[in-house]
């Protein structure tokens, strides 16, 4: 090991990423997911004080 020089060793360098162009199919369809999850979080807010939607109803119990 005597033939590294003391001190911090240089970070590895990350490759470049490569630029992707989008079809005209790639933004409608990255426009249509932006658009479900913004409907997706309007209805997590308009169900957030209502509280649980399923698991109510009647509770058995396991006597008999």
């Amino acid at each position: 090991m005597s033939s590294r020089q003391g001190g911090k060793a240089k970070p590895l360098k990350a490759p470049k990423r490569k630029t992707t162009e989008l079809d005209e199919e790639d933004v409608a369809f990255k426009a249509k997911l932006k658009e479900e999850q913004a409907k997706l979080k309007e209805l997590q807010q308009k169900a957030a004080g209502k509280g649980p939607l399923l698991g109510g109803g009647i509770k058995k119990s396991g006597k008999k």
